[in-house]
């Protein structure tokens, strides 16, 4: 199916470049009549691209759902697989996953630009079957352990896949709104896998139904892959011209077509892979951007949705991360308050609950959707698969560390002083933000590289 169009790499060829872009130009934002009038055709129809998406974040879900399996069901897994009490044990149990999701993130730049976005969600969707069915078959914890480093694979290459693709087959206009929806999707399977595990404590060997649960997605998003479109920008970049067209007029439609390369061909070369190194990613033309994107997400989880679907195509992403990261500090400020002599043990717990409360809407709304998909704009399209490779390392490092250490440290330092250390983080946030993020809202990819990048 996805063979037969022909390679017409040599249309693309650098010798005729300028032509070819001229010629786009002419014809970008606008359709010829038959007397030879220009009209304008406005923005193509969102729902063209939405099933694309629809299908992508079922990743998400998946991520979603094996983060909060555990939560009803580690008792009863630790019970019937002998590790009851061992508080090491069910430690290793959850963050196997973040391990596994580490090593994931590590080979998904590889992964995605080697075989494709969409084989990336098939392997993806495939590691966490494999992993779901040894944890729901685990007879011992070794064999637990084994199935939740399959699943933290997965969970490792689903994200920086769902971000690059939303990114290049979105319309600019509901790039915003698109990129939402994944971190829509990860809540939507939170809260499946709480749903799913409500009756683990009264049901003896339900964890394991609710193991084999995760399969059916994993399945549906592994076989609805194969109907859906690959990123034209992977295969533009592949030298595969004609497939990017046809992928372009899948997702947007054909009077869209010709602008849509046009940009491209700024930017891409057609007839050159990319061979980018992760050290080069650390220095020289493309460091800022990087160290930006891995910052970002470092400051979400030191840091500690609907509102961003509706928002982040009108206010922008900046706005957002600003509001979010500044409302986090007064979250933060509220909880270090609570925990502190200034207030009364009657008022405590509300400021306390209030504090949570603020934290988790601020954070949900802005801060947890917006950097994956303002990183995936940000980055070139050369480097993008590998750059969102290194920044979801950085996130999921932090996100081990914090959970690794957090009752440590509650326990050492005590709640005021790390409420107000996670308050500061918030603030640094918001700093670091209005310095050196780019506002993307309704720019192209190509408009958006060319502003943040120095000519080379």
């Amino acid at each position: 199916m996805r063979g037969r169009y022909v390679d017409a790499n040599s249309i693309y060829k650098r010798s005729t470049r300028d032509n070819t872009i001229n010629a786009y130009d002419k014809e970008q934002g606008s359709v010829r009549l038959p007397n030879g009038v220009g009209k304008d055709i406005g923005n193509p129809s969102w729902q063209r691209s939405f099933p694309h998406i629809l299908v992508a974040t079922l990743s998400s879900f998946l991520f979603g759902y094996r983060l909060g399996v555990v939560n009803e069901t580690l008792e009863n897994i630790s019970h019937d697989l002998g590790f009851h009490g061992n508080t090491m044990a069910e430690g290793l149990v959850v963050s196997t996953c973040l391990g596994g999701a580490f090593v994931g993130s590590l080979f998904s730049a590889l992964i995605a630009d080697g075989v494709g976005r969409w084989r990336a969600f098939q392997l993806c969707a495939l590691s966490m079957i494999i992993g779901s069915s040894m944890s729901a078959t685990a007879k011992n914890l070794w064999g637990m352990l084994l199935g939740r480093l399959f699943v933290g694979t997965g969970m490792g290459i689903g994200p920086p896949v769902a971000a690059l693709y939303v990114t290049e087959v979105s319309p600019a206009y509901v790039r915003g709104t698109y990129g939402s929806c994944t971190q829509i999707a990860k809540c939507l399977g939170l809260m499946g896998a709480l749903f799913i595990g409500c009756p683990a404590k009264e049901t003896e060997g339900w964890w394991r139904i609710c193991f084999w649960a995760s399969a059916v997605p994993a399945t549906i998003l592994a076989l609805f892959m194969e109907f859906s479109a690959e990123s034209p920008h992977w295969l533009f970049k592949r030298g595969r011209g004609a497939e990017a067209e046809a992928e372009f007029e899948k997702l947007l439609g054909g009077p869209y077509v010709k602008g849509e390369m046009a940009e491209l061909s700024k930017s891409e070369r057609g007839d050159e892979i990319d061979t980018v190194k992760f050290l080069e990613l650390l220095y020289g033309h493309h460091h800022k951007v990087v160290f930006i994107g891995s910052t970002l997400f470092a400051l979400q989880q030191l840091s500690g949705s609907f509102v961003a679907l509706f928002f982040m195509d009108k206010l922008g992403r900046k706005v957002l991360l600003i509001g979010s990261f500044s409302g986090m500090v007064v979250a933060m400020g509220l909880q270090a308050t609570s925990a502190s002599s200034l207030v009364s043990s009657s008022n405590e717990v509300y400021l306390s609950v209030g504090g949570m409360l603020l934290f988790v809407l601020t954070f949900a709304s802005d801060a947890g959707p917006v950097p994956g998909l303002l990183l995936s704009e940000m980055f070139p399209g050369r480097i993008r698969a590998k750059a969102m490779s290194v920044c979801m390392a950085v996130h999921w490092v932090i996100n081990f560390c914090v959970g690794l250490l957090f009752l440590w440290l509650l326990e050492q330092i005590g709640p005021f002083v790390l409420n107000t250390i996670f308050a500061t983080f918030c603030l640094l946030a918001v700093i670091f933000v209005k310095k050196n993020v780019l506002e993307t809202k309704g720019k192209s990819l190509q408009e958006i590289e060319i502003a943040l990048l120095p000519p080379e």
